[in-house]
């Protein structure tokens, strides 16, 4: 048996005290994504997601008796942790993980390092940029989202003016010619490394 710097018993292996008691330099910014009983989901600050540090703190979590099963997942820097669900079983998850030097918090500066996006919006755009990852492996770097979406909406407007002529009715053709040519311009004119996490 072991005390944590906050005064709770906590039970933990021999090696995992070694490892507990070597603080990290800097102090990990979390903030709470949810909390209900017998589950917590952090989200670590993204500048913080190391996956070997995630991985420590995974180590140490799974190590206490109340708590039967820990997942993370580093790219989206979520760590969710299930325990017996009482408020003491709460009470060492937290004391523990600010023994680890975390820090819980509504973190302002979340958004700034989210590119002041929101939090859905960064969701959203991790996805993006994961699917056009992997497209981009899948080609072998032939092509990405970024040439076949304008690729896509340029088809759409040839078919459209193929079909139906001219038609000014409902979407003509140069509206998707327009959007195809208007995207591939946006699409390469950004830094795709600024909306990547890493």
């Amino acid at each position: 048996m072991w005390k944590n710097g906050y005064g709770n018993l906590s039970y933990i292996s021999k090696s995992m005290q070694e490892t507990a008691l070597e603080k990290p330099s800097k102090p990990i910014l979390t903030k709470v994504v949810s909390n209900t009983p017998g589950r917590l989901r952090l989200r670590v600050a993204q500048p913080q997601r190391c996956k070997a540090k995630m991985q420590h703190m995974v180590k140490i979590l799974e190590a206490q008796p109340n708590i039967s099963q820990v997942r993370m997942n580093s790219h989206n820097g979520s760590i969710t942790i299930q325990h017996d669900g009482n408020e003491d079983s709460l009470k060492n998850v937290v004391t523990t993980l600010q023994d680890l030097g975390v820090i819980f918090a509504d973190i302002a500066g979340f958004a700034e390092t989210r590119g002041g996006k929101s939090e859905v919006a960064a969701e959203v755009s991790d996805v993006v940029v994961d699917l056009n990852r992997r497209v981009k492996e899948a080609t072998n770097g032939v092509v990405d989202l970024r040439f076949l979406f304008p690729l896509g909406l340029a088809t759409l407007s040839i078919r459209q003016l193929v079909a139906k002529g001219l038609q000014l009715e409902i979407i003509p053709w140069y509206v998707l010619a327009w959007y195809a040519f208007d995207s591939f311009i946006k699409l390469h004119g950004t830094n795709q490394s600024q909306s990547t996490n890493e």
